[in-house]
């Protein structure tokens, strides 16, 4: 029970104890003001450290990078391996497993044990690995690495348990895949290939062994040489001495030839007859040139051959394209008898896969479809059909369309606004897919207990939104909207068009969005913004828009002689200008004239009336216009509230505050002028340089994409130069934060302030002194807003709407504002605004502005229930708006009236009582680093601050005592892409962009860790493996002996002896309670297949047993005829039969 008491009320505000940490908490008057009664507020904080727990839930969108791809026939389930060591494990929808190599390690090549619920993988540090798929978070079970030779191919025969590996040195190595343990049986490369051969036949590229006979094993070698080793005598069958480069062998599954594909874009097929010379060998691609010669081809890096009961083989291949044209999209080519068709792809072929019936090599394959992995998306299609359409992907493999440049995490939303999301964007979605089921069903989902509505937004580079259905941790696209249809087409011809125009003009930087009333916002890279409203209905609408003027003039150095009176502000009336389509509001103290050739913005919005559907519809937009020679800076902060229908946003200039209602503009306000003569800081020159940031920072792909072209030093950000360089990348400005902040540049606070300050004693101020004044930026950003109902100074009685405004130099202000309540009257009045003199203060740039009762619960912001302003029905009552109100004093009878204020910056977090505004609690988060993210969430019917510092820890702190809960060193920041897309989320979770392609899902819940287990996708079902077919008397007798061909015979520790500890060291897998975990689940598994199994044999006993009492009824009853027939003839002689 935390208890805590307004004794700082009763005093006045020059006494030294007045205001814990905030030095400038006096009243709009500047004089002590009567405050209410102290009184006795009692919170209690219900959550504690063992209420917290950080682990991963789980991981969408297209693997990065992909380096390799599997595929179980039975289990039909799909892996797929990545060049940082991923693996991602695929079935139905909901189920998705990512695993991690702890040496991350590409992975070279995976292979399913088939229908054994284990995978084995094979990485580039030259080790092999045996994950256990029997339990919903796969684990390694064993590990061999290999010391001396490099592995280059793996090939593991079906129900076998001895896994073949073919390394660098052309060697062949045979591993026991139970215990991991390398055999004694070694196929070394001189002796596979003739003693006269005089050069080294290269890497193993190829392991198969023959359809035919199990005991015969196919090597291919990257030189061109293959050779068919007989198992048994240990001896080769064949060697065949090709002139190109093999690339990969396919067999015929009768065993009697194989195909090869060469690096001359060549096939050819190798008959077991005679392997003197190939059988065929055809150029797909290569036409014959007029002087008879064939044209050049690439090289054919995979093809398989699959045959078919009722048609012609299948022939399927990447690569083999000619030469003759650049720029050729990347192919796979599929022959079907005599028909030959192209599939070109919009990316890269990294490895395809034929999905077929059965999993026997030596049965007809009959494929149905093919897995193509591209290098940036993943397609299966459809061989069934003559066409070969391709099936709809139910998995979001499509997040990183364009580069994904934000993100926003909204959980327990109302329930009926995901159905009309996919309603809307389900009619947009594209046809032409195979109407097939999705092939990769293999895996168990159910729809866990612990649900409730939750929705991603995504922003990308090309200026798109996406919607997307993150419900009980799966992912779907609901909708999609596109921000660039509001403007024209940027045309380079015009004028200074060509140097406004970048390579991604609307790429999002910031959305904001309210899920009751469906008002949506959108900042973009060009500084505009645009405000969007729901409706069902399509409507012809014409976008109004403003055009805002927001620059801070560089003025010369304030000197300390202009702040020593400390006068107090005056509230301002507003600043409305009369609504039309363009609207400029001029920069406070600006002496340019509007007509200005510089005066407009980026981008130009349609000024005609439009067709728009249903859905999102943008109603206004608001951008930042050129002024002397310069782009308008980036836009840093936002917040819009659909109760006040008010929008504000400000960057490093200053704030302006919008009417989205009437459509004009309220304030538009540098950042010193918020202050007024006040200003507790001395303002220097500003260098007269462009400050654009491109787009670059936030679309590039690249892994070194957040590399800052400074020289590194020793610091706490992991790499970069400074915390100011990181910051500018993140917010695209140059931002100022009084960390920073000159030796030179002294504060210049009232001796109240000051004294406070000494005992804070929090705050250092000497930096550096090699930066030249020239050179810094001093220009205080407006870095966080808030609007809510709060008390802009202590004499206020009654919350009244405010604007909270958080600054880079750690600085809160307080503006009222005074909206009328009368619908009516609102759509008509104006709405005064201005600042109240108010002003808190931080260590660090304020990052989350909250709201609490005095009860510790969450006051969420007011705002309108959602209204159809397109519907056909009743107008006159769709127009009234209906607000909601949540006053800080509505639940607190027992308290009184106030609430708390919750600060968080980079630095620290405090917690301020309104209206007296008294710091009850403080926090100092980091000295070390610096916080990134922060917000309050609610967390198991109770409330946190969660913060993500550079550093890469999570941590959570109790309210309002900031108690730290939760501390956890979870991520290095390794570069930007994380820390401009990590966000928090009530429910304890949080997300990030964890490569440019994958969103990564955390929990910080110790609740939601308990239920993972229950809400992931079970990875392995017990099924029957598929019989083989019976061959036949002659066709056994004659195709083989493969069945009686028994490996432990021959790769057994009696037979061939221990492999080389040298060569490889076989490592355990996890230990400790995972490992009992692992082996638990496993026992688990084996159990219920044991348990499966018997039932299985009891049916079947079952089945014999009425089979054999039917045999014994009939033996019987054929007896008795057989004595009937016996007394009948007893008697005659043989001629009267």
């Amino acid at each position: 029970m935390k208890k805590f008491r307004k004794v700082l009320d009763g005093l006045t505000t020059s006494s030294p104890g007045g205001s814990i940490g905030s030095p400038s908490g006096g009243s709009a008057a500047g004089t002590p003001t009567a405050t209410p009664t102290p009184k006795e507020i009692e919170i209690q904080e219900t959550l504690v450290s063992e209420n917290f727990q950080l682990c991963k839930t789980v991981r969408h969108g297209f693997p990065y990078q992909p380096t390799a791809l599997a595929f179980d026939p039975v289990q039909k389930i799909l892996a797929i391996g990545s060049r940082t060591g991923g693996v991602r494990i695929l079935g139905r929808p909901g189920v998705d497993c990512y695993c991690q190599h702890e040496s991350g390690a590409a992975v070279l090549q995976l292979q399913f044990l088939i229908n054994e619920g284990a995978l084995v993988t094979a990485c580039a540090d030259d080790t092999l690995h045996l994950w256990n798929l029997r339990q919903r978070r796969p684990a390694v079970l064993h590990s061999l690495k290999f010391n001396r030779e490099r592995i280059t191919f793996c090939h593991l025969p079906f129900q076998s348990k001895w896994l073949y590996v073919g390394t660098e040195r052309g060697n062949t190595h045979i591993v026991n895949i139970e215990s991991f343990i390398l055999s004694g049986y070694v196929i070394m490369w001189n002796k596979a290939i003739e003693l006269s051969t005089k050069t080294h036949p290269g890497p193993v590229v190829h392991l198969s062994d023959s359809p035919k006979d199990e005991g015969k094993l196919l090597i291919g070698f990257e030189s061109g040489t293959i050779v068919q080793w007989d198992l048994r005598l240990k001896k080769a069958d064949f060697r065949i001495y090709y002139d190109e480069a093999i690339h990969s062998v396919s067999w015929h599954h009768e065993g009697k030839q194989f195909m090869c594909s060469h690096s001359d874009g060549s096939l050819s097929i190798w008959n077991l007859r005679n392997t003197t010379k190939p059988f065929q060998v055809t150029f797909p691609h290569g036409k014959i040139q007029k002087d008879g010669r064939k044209e050049s081809c690439k090289p054919i890096l995979k093809v398989e051959y699959k045959t078919s009961r009722n048609s012609e083989p299948f022939v399927i291949f990447s690569g083999g394209l000619s030469y003759d044209k650049a720029g050729r999209r990347p192919t796979l080519t599929i022959m079907h008898g005599k028909a030959i068709t192209v599939l070109e792809m919009d990316y890269p072929i990294v490895e395809f896969m034929a999905l077929c019936e059965t999993p026997y090599n030596n049965e007809v394959q009959e494929p149905y479809a093919v897995v193509v992995l591209l290098e940036k998306d993943l397609i299966v299609v459809d061989l069934t059909q003559s066409n070969f359409p391709v099936f709809e992907n139910p998995y979001p493999m499509d997040i990183h369309e364009s580069p994904v440049t934000c993100t926003a995490y909204f959980a327990d939303c109302p329930p009926d606004i995901i159905p009309i999301l996919y309603s809307i964007g389900v009619k947009h979605k594209k046809t032409g897919y195979s109407q097939k089921e999705w092939p990769v069903g293999g895996g168990t989902w159910t729809l866990g207990s612990h649900t409730y509505p939750e929705i991603i937004i995504t922003g990308h580079a090309d200026g798109s939104i996406k919607f997307w259905d993150a419900s009980a941790i799966t992912l779907q696209m609901l909708y999609k909207l596109k921000t660039s249809k509001a403007f024209l087409k940027p045309k380079p011809s015009e004028g200074r068009a060509a140097d406004l125009v970048e390579d991604d003009p609307f790429a999002i930087q910031m959305v904001s969005w309210c899920p009751q009333s469906r008002i949506f916002c959108v900042v973009g890279i060009s500084a505009h913004i645009i405000l969007y409203r729901f409706s069902k209905y399509e409507a012809n609408t014409q976008i109004v828009s403003l055009e805002v003027r927001l620059r801070c003039e560089a003025e010369d150095v304030i000197s300390p002689s202009e702040n020593e009176n400390n006068p107090c502000f005056t509230e301002s009336g507003s600043h409305s200008p009369q609504p039309h389509h363009h609207q400029h509001a001029a920069s406070p103290g600006s002496g340019t004239t509007e007509g200005n050739k510089d005066s407009n913005p980026c981008l130009k919005v349609k000024d005609r009336m439009v067709r728009v559907p249903p859905g999102y519809q943008a109603e206004l937009v608001i951008q930042l216009l050129w002024a002397d020679g310069e782009p308008p800076q980036q836009i840093t902060s936002l917040d819009v509230n659909s109760a006040y229908g008010l929008l504000a946003f400000g960057n490093c200039n200053g704030l302006a505050v919008v009417d989205y209602l009437q459509k004009t503009i309220l304030l538009c306000m540098s950042t010193l002028d918020l202050y007024g003569a006040a200003d507790p800081y001395q303002r220097l020159t500003r260098s007269p340089r462009r400050n654009r940031q491109s787009t670059s920072g936030l679309t590039e792909l690249s892994d070194n994409q957040q590399s800052i072209d400074t020289d590194r030093s020793k610091s706490p950000t992991s790499g970069y130069a400074s915390r100011r360089a990181m910051l500018q990348q993140l917010h695209g400005v140059a931002m100022y934060s009084h960390d920073e902040h000159h030796a030179t540049a002294p504060y210049c606070w009232s001796e109240r302030a000051a004294a406070t300050e000494s005992r804070e004693n929090s705050f250092s101020r000497s930096r550096s002194s090699s930066v030249s004044s020239i050179d810094r930026d001093t220009k205080e950003a407006v870095t966080t807003l808030q609007f809510g109902e709060s008390y802009a100074r202590k004499s206020d009685t009654l919350p009244t709407p405010c604007l909270w405004v958080g600054t880079s130099l750690g600085m809160v202000l307080l503006i009222p504002m005074s909206i009328p309540t009368d619908h009516e009257e609102r759509m008509e009045e104006p709405v005064t605004i201005g600042p109240s003199g108010t002003v808190l203060m931080l260590k660090g740039s304020v990052l989350r502005i909250s709201f609490l009762d005095c009860m510790g619960a969450l006051i969420q912001s007011p705002y309108e229930v959602w209204r159809d302003l397109n519907a056909h029905e009743d107008p006159d009552r769709m127009r009234r708006r209906k607000l909601v109100h949540i006053s800080p004093s509505s639940s607190q009878h027992t308290c009184g009236e106030g609430h708390l204020a919750v600060v968080c910056s980079e630095k620290q977090a405090k917690v301020f009582l309104m209206p007296s505004q008294s710091c009850l609690f403080v926090h100092n988060i980091t000295e070390s680093s610096f916080v990134l993210r922060a917000d309050v969430v609610s967390v198991c019917n109770s409330v946190c601050l969660a913060c993500f510092c550079a550093n890469g820890h999570v941590m959570t702190l109790s309210l309002p005592s900031l108690r730290p809960l939760l501390d956890v060193n979870y991520l290095p920041l390794a570069d930007m892409r994380i820390a401009r897309t990590f966000c928090f989320t009530h429910g304890g979770q949080a997300l990030y962009l964890s490569s440019p392609t994958e969103i990564q899902r955390i929990t910080y819940s110790q609740e939601m860790c308990d239920n993972l287990q229950e809400m992931l996708g079970e990875l392995f079902t017990p099924i029957e493996t598929p019989e083989a077919q019976n061959r036949g008397f002659l066709k056994g007798f004659f195709g083989g002996n493969s069945h009686n061909f028994d490996r432990e015979e021959l790769f057994g520790e009696a037979a061939a002896g221990k492999g080389s500890r040298s060569l490889a060291q076989h490592i355990p897998g996890q230990a400790g309670m995972e490992g009992m975990k692992v082996a638990a689940c496993g026992v688990v598994g084996d159990l219920a297949r044991a348990r499966i199994a018997l039932d299985e044999r009891g049916q079947r006993l079952g089945e014999l047993e009425e089979r054999t009492a039917l045999m014994m009824t009939s033996a019987e009853t054929f007896s008795k005829h057989a004595h009937e027939v016996m007394l009948k003839c007893k008697d005659k002689k043989w001629y009267q039969l």
